[in-house]
């Protein structure tokens, strides 16, 4: 009896939603699980053309490589620092723009979420066009300044640690900003009035009641270093300094043949500790109303004055706002119309002319590259939101408990590396006619990121009343006729927030796309790792601000095409 009433809690509603979210677990699952599995069974495969043959010599042959512990020493190291300047950054950046009066504070609030939307190999190559040893900017004005050698090296684990710790930031800052803004300044007060000092009453109350947010944001970055690759490969590799997702990359990019099941048994290590990181950061964020300090007694927002450090603390949130965004950009841009790099002189204005653009239009992976990440970037971010909707529906207004498995599947590939995920995909690809085609990235691509279209369409799903689409039904119309005509309309701004964010994902997208692309389906970030390989610092950033124009103006359109929606419905 007990048991028939469990699996009655289980089914979902019966009709079409009971159907329409069985259809949507399966086809979530399928896209979640399936590479999971395949990188499981690949792992005990001895190759791709001998799937199935069962063994433990890949395990043997990755776990026994003298190297393997040095690189996860190096991994360690690598997340730990970046989690831990991207937190220290973002925990200042949200004190000052929550709870001061910092001139400007709300410009530098979007700043500190702008990073987002920056490719992050664009991100790291500027920074090596700045710092590597041999020809970077910098040092080479510290050679002109008669400064011998390098004075500055990227490619070391402190410039790893510092990129990607800025990249990132805004992770950290938008977990913070809220738990900073909503913490109730009374209890500061409190503790003064007792005769604490500023910095005791940091130490004593306001730091432990934001552990947290402050944990939680933490681990989160963990996770995502963890599965970088941009770093890694641009700034790691050519320093010789390897950790978890660039060392795969090397078995499979490497050498006369790509070892996809020795990789696939490395990656199992970097999934394993990435689902250990997401439990423990759902934990985190579950227990947080053990420090709940807003109630509705008493509680009022207050802002402390700076006074004479105003000024000061506001050029110090400008010049991380100009290194997160400004400088990234204008060093691509001058470097693209240079044939070499060079100081900035009237030497170097005399050199400059769009060659590398047109090198970079003409030639024909370059132009293919640009073709497939507008495709990918339009069409698969179009389809990814239109499954957003109906798994969003399905989460918001289907309360069941198939639907809360529907929710967990869908949000499954957020804490998966990239390039781990990838591999799977390959392991299931080949054994298909979508091995080697734009396709098989296309799936790739909504897979790994379905969660950045959900997340604003359930937002945007729960501010919608159902007496909205019941009203409908008592009219006669079905579920879909409904949610075409009654929801959808209300859904603009989550449906245009969620193309923008697919779209620039999917433009922007590497460590999948290094291991699923093929001659035939580059797309622009591989093709930058390429020219980084390669040295040819020219054409990587003339293609690299063509991909930030291609980014902004898909950001536009989307923009423009929803105020427009937005107004003829209200007409």
């Amino acid at each position: 009896m007990s048991r028939a009433f469990t699996l009655s809690r289980i089914r979902p509603r019966p009709g079409p939603q009971g159907g329409l979210t069985w259809a949507l677990i399966i086809l979530v699952g399928f896209l979640t699980v399936c590479p999971v599995v395949m990188l499981v069974l690949g792992s005990f495969s001895t190759g791709l053309e001998a799937f199935g043959s069962l063994t433990l010599a890949k395990y043997i042959e990755a776990y026994t490589d003298p190297a393997l512990a040095a690189i996860i020493l190096n991994t360690v190291v690598f997340t730990v620092g970046s989690a831990a300047v991207a937190t220290v950054l973002a925990l200042f950046l949200a004190f000052l723009n929550t709870r001061t009066n910092i001139p400007f504070k709300s410009l530098f609030g979007i700043i500190s979420i702008i990073p987002m939307m920056i490719p992050h190999i664009l991100f790291c190559v500027s920074w090596a066009l700045l710092l590597n040893p041999s020809n970077g900017l910098f040092n080479l004005l510290l050679r002109e300044l008669g400064l011998s050698g390098a004075a500055v090296n990227i490619y070391s684990m402190p410039g790893m640690i510092l990129v990607e710790g800025l990249l990132d930031l805004p992770i950290a800052y938008l977990i913070l900003a809220p738990a900073m803004s909503a913490f109730d300044v009374s209890l500061e007060e409190s503790s003064k009035v007792c005769g604490a000092s500023n910095l005791r009453t940091l130490a004593r109350v306001t730091l432990p009641v934001l552990r947290p947010a402050i944990l939680a944001a933490f681990i989160l970055v963990i996770v995502r270093s963890l599965a970088s690759f941009a770093v890694p490969a641009v700034l790691g590799m050519p320093g010789r300094i390897y950790v978890l997702a660039s060392h795969i990359y090397r078995i499979i990019a490497t050498g006369f043949a790509a070892d996809y099941g020795q990789a696939a048994a490395v990656g199992m290590s970097a999934l394993s500790a990435s689902i250990v990181l997401i439990v423990i950061y759902r934990r985190l964020t579950a227990a947080g109303e053990k420090f709940v300090t807003v109630t509705s007694r008493g509680y009022r927002p207050a802002v402390i004055d700076l006074k004479g450090a105003r000024l000061p603390l506001c050029g110090c949130v400008g010049l991380i706002s100009f290194v997160l965004i400004v400088l990234p950009v204008a060093v691509l841009f001058y470097v693209s119309l240079l044939p070499y790099s060079m100081v900035p002189s009237a030497k170097a204005l005399g050199f400059m002319s769009w060659k590398n653009w047109l090198s970079v239009i003409r030639d024909p992976v370059s132009f293919l590259a640009l073709k497939n990440s507008v495709v990918l970037g339009i069409g698969g971010a179009s389809l990814g939101v239109v499954l957003s909707i109906f798994v969003a529906y399905i989460i918001v207004k289907v309360r069941t408990r198939a639907a809360g498995v529907l929710e967990s599947l869908s949000f499954l590939s957020f804490s998966f590396p990239g390039i781990v995920i990838g591999v799977g995909f390959m392991w299931f690809f080949v054994l298909t006619p979508l091995y080697a085609t734009i396709w098989a990235l296309l799936i790739g691509y909504i897979a790994t990121y379905l969660p950045y279209g959900i997340r604003p369409l359930t937002s945007a799903f729960v501010q919608i009343h159902s007496h909205l689409e019941e009203s409908s039904r008592v009219c006669g119309a079905g579920t879909l006729l409904t949610l075409r005509r009654v929801v959808i309309p209300l859904l603009v701004p989550g449906i245009v927030s969620g193309w923008i964010l697919m779209a620039t994902m999917f433009v922007r997208e590497l460590t999948l796309s290094v291991v699923l692309s093929r001659p035939g389906t580059e797309v622009i970030a591989v093709q930058i790792l390429r020219y980084a390989e390669d040295g040819l610092w020219g054409r990587l950033s003339a293609l690299g601000i063509i991909m930030i124009i291609i980014s902004t103006a898909l950001v536009a359109v989307a923009s423009f095409i929803g105020r427009k929606f937005a107004l003829t419905e209200r007409g």
